[in-house]
């Protein structure tokens, strides 16, 4: 059932991060009802695919531009817990389901917002995607090697770890104070700001003087060699993190580095040497040769997967990481509840929107 069984959530169909955030609810257990335009939620009810990560949920049709569109998502509000939108600061004020009128309506709804830029601030009302968002912030030109530009990480940072994860953590936040005051409120959450904190301890670091502004150089950015990926005798890659000085002794022990005359691990004068006799090392074997060296052990060494592979990798397999579903990857619910456990809410039939709404005791 989910640990957020009885959560009622009222989605406004969107892209990137507000959808993400729907899907999770889902996964935990909410009933979740996404508004769509009539025509868009008459196809998907009769099988067509939708949106990115749209799937799993009831879909109602409703256009907001009408009255009688307009009421049903009035009474959906009315008996929701949480209102989830992903528009542009003013659109939904426009359509008359702005904060205020929506907390007249129902005070003890939480009214979450994600954005990009957030709701205020000279950037609120402008355009922008992922890379956008943590170009501003110095996260995006944290991320690179040394000499190169920075390298955008496709859309996880700013749309769905700035975004959905801190979109989620806002919601959850204010469910729980209003068990005390009976109050909803509104949640910002911002991807310029969520993806900004993510960056708290890089900021720590700089503070304390182990970290440059230059990228590419310090030690979780590839400038340390014991950090970074290498290429193996098949043209696959390893991913080397081992930080900690016993991990990266058993690192040169299984490579048969342990017994060379070596500069110090932390002498990054010593860092190109070091480099280049990892590649060395390591380009002497296939990536799966490697994988069974270091299988089992804790020098933090770990084979890179394709999309393809990920899924049929014995940890990700045990624990339902990835799973094959109808010729399809599917994500699995993430985190994992001892006592109320999710499920996966995608690449299964749309709850019938009738039954769902009857269930919310909304008639039309």
């Amino acid at each position: 059932m989910g640990p957020l069984n009885g959560i009622r959530v009222v989605e406004f169909t969107g892209i990137g991060p507000a959808p993400m955030t729907g899907m999770l609810l889902a996964d935990m257990g909410a009933s979740v009802i996404r508004i769509d335009r009539p025509q868009a939620a008459d196809a998907m009810n009769a099988g067509s695919g939708g949106p990115h990560m749209s799937e799993g949920r009831t879909v109602v049709g409703a256009d907001l531009k009408s009255e009688e569109g307009l009421a049903l998502a009035r009474e959906l509000v009315t008996r929701a817990d949480v209102l989830l939108e992903g528009f542009r600061p003013g659109v939904m004020e426009r359509r008359g389901l702005g904060p205020d009128e929506c907390l007249e309506l129902n005070p003890g709804l939480v009214y979450a917002r994600v954005t990009g830029w957030g709701q205020d601030g000279p950037l609120a009302h402008t355009a922008g995607h992922d890379m956008n968002y943590v170009s501003v912030n110095g996260a995006l030109h944290a991320i690179g090697r040394a000499g190169g530009p920075p390298v955008p990480p496709i859309n996880l940072l700013g749309d769905f770890a700035g975004g959905t994860m801190f979109t989620v953590t806002g919601i959850l936040a204010a469910l729980l104070e209003r068990q005390g005051s009976g109050r909803g409120q509104v949640v910002d959450a911002a991807m310029v700001d969520g993806s900004a904190l993510l960056m708290s301890m890089v900021h720590e670091d700089r503070a304390r003087g182990s970290w440059s502004d230059e990228r590419g150089t310090n030690y979780l950015d590839t400038g340390a060699p014991w950090y970074d990926v290498y290429e193996c005798a098949d043209g696959r890659h390893l991913s080397v993190g081992c930080i900690e000085p016993q991990f990266y002794a058993e690192f040169l022990e299984r490579t048969g580095l342990a017994g060379e005359e070596l500069p110090g691990q932390w002498d990054p004068a010593g860092w190109p040497r070091l480099r280049e006799r990892f590649a060395e090392v390591l380009r002497t074997r296939t990536r799966d040769e490697w994988g069974a060296v270091f299988e089992g052990s804790d020098a933090c060494v770990m084979p890179i997967l394709s999309l393809d592979e990920a899924p049929d990798h014995p940890h990700v397999r045990a624990r339902g990481s990835l799973v094959r579903e109808g010729g399809r990857v599917v994500s699995g619910p993430a985190p994992r509840f001892s006592r109320t456990p999710g499920g996966v809410t995608r690449g299964r039939p749309l709850p019938d929107a009738d039954e769902t709404l009857k269930e919310w005791g909304v008639t039309r």
